[in-house]
């Protein structure tokens, strides 16, 4: 028995190796498609090679065909300043006529020319192939400040604009008095206890606007109008304003004031007159 299933094992382990080692043949048809199949493989990636080696080669050609003397600023116009000079301006946005247009920031120019004294707003705009466009819009000053040997031109938010020898014709004729308060450099604020009587400078209405000699600060951070006339107009703090303004038009046009006089307005429609 034991010889018998040894021979039946040794048959078997033969017949597998025979049928190992013949292969079912491949149909030609099947070979053909998997080299095809190979080679189109090997196209697409040849392909997919080429194209990225073109981009880059374009990408570099155009790269430096734009940091040619063709697109750099050639041209650099300046639209709108009245107070900063155009090429103080051009300085403060960093470009020069050497720039190519492809590597100039517009948002950090505009930024650069925004901290002049005199800017309120700044753009710039690249005009291809070679020309860059500023446009400024300017800050307007209301009150003129007094400072050591100088005067100090002040706008609505505070910003000293310029602290001439001599005010230039069409000046603001409200002059701003904070006591302890000296303006700084043009392009500085003036402290924030300055704030309430920078605002009722800047919002004073032209019915009497032209009548008002100064507008003072007081410590206490209640503003007090003193008029052409030798009258005060106690403002109290700088809240409903346009009230106040009202009250200080009609006492103005319907009232017989003194020299001397203190008009309290700071309750609207309650206001009170102390003689000297």
């Amino acid at each position: 028995m034991a010889r018998r299933r040894a021979g039946a094992d040794r048959s078997t382990k033969g017949a597998a190796t025979g049928a190992h080692a013949k292969a079912p043949e491949v149909d030609p048809r099947v070979s053909a498609r998997r080299a095809q199949v190979a080679r189109s493989r090997r196209r697409r990636w040849w392909i997919g090679l080429g194209s990225l080696a073109a981009i880059f080669v374009l990408a570099v050609g155009a790269w430096l065909l734009l940091h040619t003397s063709f697109f750099q600023a050639k041209t650099l116009r300046v639209e709108g300043s009245a107070h900063e000079p155009a090429g103080l301006i051009v300085a403060a946005s960093g470009i020069t006529t050497q720039t190519p247009l492809i590597s100039i920031d517009t948002a950090s120019a505009a930024t650069g020319i925004e901290a002049l004294p005199w800017v309120k707003t700044a753009s710039v705009e690249l005009h291809w192939p070679s020309t860059v466009v500023i446009a400024v819009t300017q800050r307007t000053p209301v009150a003129v400040m007094h400072a050591p040997n100088r005067h100090a031109l002040i706008d609505p938010t505070g910003r000293v604009l310029a602290r001439p020898r001599t005010l230039p014709s069409g000046a603001p004729t409200v002059h701003l008095v904070v006591p302890g308060v000296v303006p700084g450099i043009p392009g500085t604020w003036l402290p924030a206890r300055a704030a309430p009587a920078v605002k009722v400078a800047a919002t004073l209405p032209p019915a009497f606007s032209g009548q008002v000699r100064a507008v003072i600060g007081n410590p206490d951070g209640t503003v007090t109008l003193q008029m052409d006339a030798p009258v005060t107009f106690s403002l109290g703090a700088p809240t409903h304003l346009m009230a106040k303004y009202k009250d200080v038009a009609a006492i103005i046009a319907g009232t017989t004031l003194h020299a001397g006089d203190v008009v309290d307005v700071s309750v609207p429609q309650a206001s009170t007159i102390t003689g000297p």
